[in-house]
């Protein structure tokens, strides 16, 4: 077919931390790459995100002495994955696992700094192989080391100051405990440090696909074109050899040498395949607006399969006021004392500590799925952190528009949310006599390590649990959202795509949201979605370069 406009030897479809990955490994490999992205703006969901990554026994684990192995990680995951399907195979898992070391590796080695989450535990740290301290994430960085390209980052639409994901749960109660108020105080020291400086400090997301920018793009001189979406993948003798990309309103045809990696995200917007394949409502979801599934179908028509199209990273959220609006994922708020969740009817149904995921699958296994109401007292206003009550004006149009309510009185609260006041009454009663005795006995609450990260030490017997008890009373309306789609290309160990009969579908490869996660259905620990993106991401040159 030839007559191609460019010719590379990796085209990588999309900008996020799985595209990126794999234009990395592209310049430690010296092959040729271009990343194309559909929208006007680069680095994808993950520069919104607070930008972990799940990476069990890693390198930064090994230099500061902290124990992990190859078998313990590979038995936590057969522990909470287990067999979802032929994206969770074992050879899939044994590669990822395999594959944390040159990552870190080379990410270090051409200029990325890492920190540690020393305190952050999987999220079942208590099967067999969890540990604590397994997430890694990039350093805070000044984005004026990027030049122009920050003006068109997504991480403007991510954590607004300089916060690390270690931050925040002592941030969360930085005003009842010593090691909230210091982690306060070293955050503003951040801040002003920076400011000195004159430096325009980025943390997470933001932070580590600025960091991945730097060096691909401005260190290594690799292209990034925006508003470039996939049109086509080209196909000659049943193996993708290049693509055609929209550019400037006009097709042009790229050659792959080696081959392409779709990188761009699931379909966390497209309404109708939310509507076809999860059955709830795109509006909900926290991801990047621009991921809408079509390098998935554009894949899906040209014979590759898929599989886990009905999943998501699902966890608990605040809705929009309006239509278009962001969301507000919800983490360490729910987890906190003097709060419980309940269903429309008042009664609680879940583990309110739990991790996201498991909780967005309790809410998407109720009878009625989009009336869920987070129920506190007047000490869970005053002494937390509430990432969706940050802003004032925020918090009168969400009153205005029904999604939090407050109440002198318990039964006064029910009427407004149309629970059943006796219903009501009946669950906090009971919780808070679990919370005097420091005993979960319904959902086994603050049982975990990972429940009591989020809770607050000063609360005895148990972290976790406060009796609901001190006026005045909110109810915040929380839907089942989710962090992104989880379905998509099905992968071999090598991110190769694979057709609906097992074969490869030879030049073709995914990592990211475009891929059915090795993950499942579940999610072991801290940045399970980005630490598989970058290490599959990888995985994909790694073994383009080597045929």
């Amino acid at each position: 077919m030839g007559n191609w406009d460019d010719s590379f030897d990796v085209v990588v479809i999309g900008s996020g931390s799985a595209g990126f990955a794999a234009a990395m490994a592209a310049a430690d490999e010296g092959l040729s790459a271009v990343i194309c992205e559909s929208t006007d703006r680069w680095g994808g969901s993950s520069a919104m995100s607070g930008g972990g990554m799940w990476l069990p026994n890693n390198p930064v684990m090994q230099r500061e002495g902290v124990g992990d192995s190859r078998d313990e990680a590979l038995a936590y995951m057969e522990a909470t994955i287990g067999d979802a399907g032929p994206a969770t195979s074992r050879v899939r898992k044994e590669a990822f696992v395999d594959s944390v070391a040159d990552f870190v590796n080379t990410a270090e080695g051409l200029g990325m700094k890492f920190s540690r989450g020393a305190d952050y535990p999987d999220y079942y740290p208590e099967l067999p192989g969890g540990k604590i301290g397994r997430a890694l994430e990039v350093e805070p960085l000044d984005a004026h080391a990027i030049g122009d390209w920050w003006a068109s980052s997504r991480g403007q639409d991510g954590v607004a100051f300089p916060v690390m994901t270690n931050d925040v749960w002592l941030l969360a109660r930085s005003w009842v405990t010593p090691a909230g108020m210091a982690r306060g105080a070293k955050v503003v020291g951040r801040v002003l440090g920076g400011a000195v400086k004159r430096q325009q400090l980025v943390a997470c997301g933001a932070a580590l696909m600025a960091s991945f920018l730097d060096i691909v793009v401005v260190k290594r001189g690799t292209p990034l074109w925006l508003s470039s979406p996939l049109a086509e993948l080209v196909v000659e003798d049943g193996r993708v050899t290049g693509v055609v990309v929209t550019r400037d309103g006009q097709p042009r045809r790229v050659e792959a040498r080696r081959g392409v990696v779709l990188t761009a995200g699931g379909f966390d917007y497209n309404g109708p395949w939310r509507e076809k394949y999860t059955g709830v409502k795109a509006g909900w979801s926290s991801g990047n607006k621009g991921n809408l599934g079509r390098p998935i179908e554009i894949a899906m028509d040209a014979g590759a399969a898929t599989d886990l199209m009905d999943d998501a990273w699902w966890g608990g959220s605040v809705p929009p006021v309006a239509e278009g609006g962001q969301p507000g994922f919800i983490v360490q708020e729910r987890s906190m004392p003097f709060s419980i969740m309940t269903d429309a009817a008042g009664s609680r149904f879940a583990n309110e500590s739990e991790s996201y995921v498991d909780l967005g699958h309790h809410m998407l296994a109720h009878p009625v799925q989009d009336a869920f109401w987070l129920i506190s007292d007047a000490r869970h206003s005053h002494r937390y952190l509430r990432t969706y009550a940050l802003d004032p004006r925020a918090n009168k149009a969400m009153a205005a528009a029904g999604i939090v309510h407050k109440a002198g009185t318990l039964a006064e609260l029910a009427s407004a949310i149309g629970a059943d006041a006796t219903t009501l009454r009946r669950t906090v009663d009971r919780f808070n006599g679990f919370a005097r005795a420091g005993v979960d006995g319904d959902f086994g609450r603050g049982n975990s390590a990972y429940d009591r990260y989020y809770g607050d030490p000063t609360i005895r017997p148990n972290p976790n649990l406060g009796p609901i008890e001190k006026a005045p009373f909110t109810a915040v309306r929380v839907v089942p959202g989710d962090l992104g789609t989880k379905g998509g290309v099905l992968t071999d160990e090598f991110a190769r795509a694979l057709r609906p009969d097992g074969s490869v579908f030879e030049g073709l490869y995914a990592a990211g949201n475009n891929s059915a996660s090795v993950m499942g259905r579940t999610y072991p620990g801290p940045g399970s979605t980005i630490g598989p993106a970058v290490v599959f991401g990888l995985r994909a040159v790694r073994h383009m370069a080597a045929v």
